[in-house]
Protein backbone atom coordinates (compact mmCIF):
# COMPACT_ATOMS: atom_id res chain seq x y z
CA UNK A 1 0.00 0.00 0.00
CA UNK A 2 2.66 2.46 0.86
CA UNK A 3 4.31 1.54 -2.47
CA UNK A 4 1.15 2.67 -4.46
CA UNK A 5 0.90 6.00 -2.06
CA UNK A 6 4.35 6.92 -3.17
CA UNK A 7 3.90 6.26 -6.65
CA UNK A 8 0.77 8.54 -6.21
CA UNK A 9 2.77 11.05 -4.47
CA UNK A 10 5.31 11.39 -7.23
CA UNK A 11 3.14 12.07 -10.13
CA UNK A 12 0.99 14.47 -8.33
CA UNK A 13 4.38 16.61 -7.18
CA UNK A 14 5.17 16.96 -11.15
CA UNK A 15 1.74 18.88 -11.54
CA UNK A 16 2.38 20.32 -8.12
CA UNK A 17 -0.35 19.01 -5.67
CA UNK A 18 0.42 17.45 -2.41
CA UNK A 19 -0.66 13.98 -1.74
CA UNK A 20 -1.95 15.30 1.76
CA UNK A 21 -5.26 16.84 1.25
CA UNK A 22 -5.89 15.34 -2.25
CA UNK A 23 -6.12 11.54 -1.76
CA UNK A 24 -7.97 9.70 0.80
CA UNK A 25 -8.90 6.11 0.93
CA UNK A 26 -12.84 4.14 1.30
CA UNK A 27 -11.81 0.66 2.20
CA UNK A 28 -8.43 0.71 0.72
CA UNK A 29 -9.05 2.48 -2.86
CA UNK A 30 -6.82 5.43 -3.32
CA UNK A 31 -9.67 8.62 -3.99
CA UNK A 32 -8.90 11.87 -5.58
CA UNK A 33 -11.12 15.18 -6.07
CA UNK A 34 -12.43 16.00 -9.22
CA UNK A 35 -11.25 20.03 -8.94
CA UNK A 36 -7.76 17.95 -8.23
CA UNK A 37 -7.46 16.40 -11.38
CA UNK A 38 -8.87 19.82 -13.04
CA UNK A 39 -5.95 21.59 -12.25
CA UNK A 40 -3.73 18.45 -13.23
CA UNK A 41 -5.80 18.47 -16.58
CA UNK A 42 -4.86 22.70 -17.03
CA UNK A 43 -1.43 22.23 -15.45
CA UNK A 44 -0.52 19.46 -18.26
CA UNK A 45 -2.39 21.09 -20.86
CA UNK A 46 -4.53 17.79 -21.24
CA UNK A 47 -6.87 19.39 -24.36
CA UNK A 48 -10.15 17.44 -24.97
CA UNK A 49 -12.09 16.27 -28.42
CA UNK A 50 -15.93 16.94 -28.68
CA UNK A 51 -17.58 14.17 -26.60
CA UNK A 52 -19.69 11.77 -28.30
CA UNK A 53 -23.05 10.82 -26.80
CA UNK A 54 -23.78 7.38 -26.92
CA UNK A 55 -26.69 7.20 -24.38
CA UNK A 56 -28.83 9.91 -24.04
CA UNK A 57 -32.22 9.60 -21.67
CA UNK A 58 -33.85 11.20 -18.77
CA UNK A 59 -32.12 9.57 -16.62
CA UNK A 60 -29.46 8.19 -17.74
CA UNK A 61 -25.96 9.63 -20.07
CA UNK A 62 -23.14 7.60 -21.67
CA UNK A 63 -20.69 9.90 -22.95
CA UNK A 64 -17.41 9.08 -25.07
CA UNK A 65 -14.39 11.45 -24.09
CA UNK A 66 -11.27 11.77 -25.95
CA UNK A 67 -8.22 13.36 -24.34
CA UNK A 68 -5.16 14.47 -25.42
CA UNK A 69 -1.34 15.44 -24.07
CA UNK A 70 1.33 16.41 -25.79
CA UNK A 71 4.70 14.91 -25.85
CA UNK A 72 8.17 16.59 -25.38
CA UNK A 73 8.99 15.81 -28.93
CA UNK A 74 6.36 15.94 -32.26
CA UNK A 75 4.64 13.72 -32.98
CA UNK A 76 4.39 11.78 -29.51
CA UNK A 77 1.10 13.17 -28.23
CA UNK A 78 -1.08 10.73 -25.75
CA UNK A 79 -4.45 10.15 -26.80
CA UNK A 80 -6.70 8.39 -24.43
CA UNK A 81 -10.43 7.61 -24.47
CA UNK A 82 -13.00 6.50 -21.74
CA UNK A 83 -16.95 6.07 -21.12
CA UNK A 84 -18.51 8.04 -18.55
CA UNK A 85 -21.69 7.14 -17.26
CA UNK A 86 -24.38 8.31 -14.84
CA UNK A 87 -28.06 6.42 -14.52
CA UNK A 88 -30.20 7.99 -11.43
CA UNK A 89 -30.86 5.44 -8.74
CA UNK A 90 -28.15 2.81 -10.15
CA UNK A 91 -24.58 4.77 -9.69
CA UNK A 92 -25.88 7.82 -8.99
CA UNK A 93 -27.67 8.98 -6.26
CA UNK A 94 -30.16 11.96 -5.65
CA UNK A 95 -32.06 12.69 -2.81
CA UNK A 96 -34.72 15.51 -1.50
CA UNK A 97 -35.28 18.09 -3.68
CA UNK A 98 -31.63 18.00 -5.28
CA UNK A 99 -31.69 17.76 -9.22
CA UNK A 100 -30.31 15.03 -11.23
CA UNK A 101 -27.64 15.82 -13.73
CA UNK A 102 -26.97 13.29 -15.68
CA UNK A 103 -24.73 14.43 -18.36
CA UNK A 104 -22.59 16.92 -15.90
CA UNK A 105 -21.76 13.49 -14.28
CA UNK A 106 -21.10 11.26 -16.63
CA UNK A 107 -18.87 14.65 -18.39
CA UNK A 108 -17.06 14.48 -15.51
CA UNK A 109 -16.72 10.76 -14.87
CA UNK A 110 -15.18 10.10 -18.31
CA UNK A 111 -12.60 13.50 -18.15
CA UNK A 112 -11.48 12.04 -14.65
CA UNK A 113 -10.42 8.37 -16.16
CA UNK A 114 -8.98 10.32 -19.16
CA UNK A 115 -7.17 12.66 -17.28
CA UNK A 116 -5.70 9.75 -14.48
CA UNK A 117 -5.23 7.30 -17.59
CA UNK A 118 -2.98 10.05 -19.58
CA UNK A 119 -0.91 11.28 -16.71
CA UNK A 120 -0.33 7.41 -15.77
CA UNK A 121 -2.17 7.30 -12.54
CA UNK A 122 -5.24 4.66 -14.19
CA UNK A 123 -5.64 1.44 -11.38
CA UNK A 124 -3.92 3.61 -8.99
CA UNK A 125 -6.10 6.25 -7.94
CA UNK A 126 -9.50 6.45 -8.34
CA UNK A 127 -11.79 9.78 -8.89
CA UNK A 128 -14.38 10.93 -6.69
CA UNK A 129 -16.79 11.21 -9.27
CA UNK A 130 -15.48 7.57 -10.25
CA UNK A 131 -18.41 6.40 -7.74
CA UNK A 132 -21.56 7.60 -5.89
CA UNK A 133 -20.55 5.23 -2.76
CA UNK A 134 -16.97 7.85 -2.89
CA UNK A 135 -18.80 10.69 -1.60
CA UNK A 136 -21.21 9.03 0.76
CA UNK A 137 -18.88 6.44 2.35
CA UNK A 138 -16.45 8.22 5.07
CA UNK A 139 -13.18 7.59 4.08
CA UNK A 140 -10.01 7.93 5.37
CA UNK A 141 -7.90 10.84 4.80
CA UNK A 142 -3.89 9.97 3.81
CA UNK A 143 -1.24 12.12 5.29
CA UNK A 144 2.64 12.04 4.71
CA UNK A 145 4.53 11.81 8.18
CA UNK A 146 8.09 10.70 6.64
CA UNK A 147 9.50 8.74 3.93
CA UNK A 148 6.53 6.26 4.50
CA UNK A 149 3.15 6.95 4.29
CA UNK A 150 0.69 6.22 6.76
CA UNK A 151 -3.48 6.71 7.37
CA UNK A 152 -4.68 9.72 9.33
CA UNK A 153 -7.62 9.18 11.92
CA UNK A 154 -10.88 9.08 10.15
CA UNK A 155 -12.55 12.37 9.37
CA UNK A 156 -15.84 11.48 10.10
CA UNK A 157 -16.35 14.89 11.38
CA UNK A 158 -16.09 16.80 7.95
CA UNK A 159 -18.12 14.28 6.06
CA UNK A 160 -20.76 14.47 8.57
CA UNK A 161 -20.36 18.62 8.61
CA UNK A 162 -20.21 18.46 4.57
CA UNK A 163 -23.90 15.74 4.65
CA UNK A 164 -25.26 17.99 6.84
CA UNK A 165 -24.71 21.32 4.94
CA UNK A 166 -25.62 19.46 1.73
CA UNK A 167 -28.92 18.63 3.08
CA UNK A 168 -29.61 22.11 4.29
CA UNK A 169 -28.85 23.23 0.71
CA UNK A 170 -31.04 20.83 -0.38
CA UNK A 171 -33.76 21.78 2.08
CA UNK A 172 -33.64 25.83 0.95
CA UNK A 173 -36.27 26.26 -1.35
CA UNK A 174 -35.75 30.11 -2.60
CA UNK A 175 -32.26 31.82 -4.11
CA UNK A 176 -32.31 34.15 -1.04
CA UNK A 177 -32.36 31.28 1.26
CA UNK A 178 -29.79 29.25 -0.44
CA UNK A 179 -27.77 32.62 -0.14
CA UNK A 180 -28.08 33.61 3.41
CA UNK A 181 -27.16 30.12 4.10
CA UNK A 182 -23.74 30.14 2.27
CA UNK A 183 -23.02 33.48 3.76
CA UNK A 184 -23.98 32.82 7.50
CA UNK A 185 -21.34 33.01 9.75
CA UNK A 186 -21.76 29.41 11.24
CA UNK A 187 -21.56 27.92 7.70
CA UNK A 188 -18.50 30.00 6.99
CA UNK A 189 -16.66 28.52 10.16
CA UNK A 190 -17.44 25.20 8.81
CA UNK A 191 -16.72 25.68 5.25
CA UNK A 192 -13.43 27.36 6.50
CA UNK A 193 -12.80 24.14 8.85
CA UNK A 194 -13.17 21.64 5.41
CA UNK A 195 -10.44 20.48 2.89
CA UNK A 196 -9.58 23.11 0.17
CA UNK A 197 -11.53 20.12 -2.21
CA UNK A 198 -14.04 19.34 0.14
CA UNK A 199 -14.90 23.01 0.62
CA UNK A 200 -14.83 23.66 -3.01
CA UNK A 201 -17.56 20.80 -3.48
CA UNK A 202 -19.88 22.60 -1.21
CA UNK A 203 -20.10 25.44 -3.05
CA UNK A 204 -20.36 24.11 -6.49
CA UNK A 205 -23.31 22.27 -4.70
CA UNK A 206 -24.92 24.98 -3.77
CA UNK A 207 -24.04 27.22 -7.08
CA UNK A 208 -26.15 23.85 -8.61
CA UNK A 209 -28.93 24.26 -6.29
CA UNK A 210 -29.32 28.07 -7.10
CA UNK A 211 -29.25 27.15 -11.26
CA UNK A 212 -31.83 24.62 -10.44
CA UNK A 213 -34.00 27.76 -8.50
CA UNK A 214 -34.35 29.76 -11.59
CA UNK A 215 -30.75 31.59 -10.71
CA UNK A 216 -29.13 32.44 -13.88
CA UNK A 217 -25.83 32.98 -12.86
CA UNK A 218 -24.73 36.01 -14.73
CA UNK A 219 -22.06 38.10 -14.74
CA UNK A 220 -22.07 40.60 -11.72
CA UNK A 221 -24.50 38.95 -9.74
CA UNK A 222 -23.74 38.09 -5.72
CA UNK A 223 -21.59 34.55 -5.15
CA UNK A 224 -23.20 32.09 -3.03
CA UNK A 225 -20.34 31.68 -0.93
Amino acid sequence: MRTADKQIADILVRYGEPFAGNVWRVQGTAVIYHKTLERIAAQAGIAFDPPTIIRAERDEAVILVTGRLAGTKPGTERVEWSLGEALVNVNYRVSGKQAAYVYAMAEKRGKDRVILKLIELHGLVYSEEEADEFRQTHGVPIRAVDEDFEAADPFDEVTEAEGDLKRRIDEADSINAVTDLMLDAETQRILNGFPAGTRDEVRDYAKARLVALGWPGRKGRGRAA
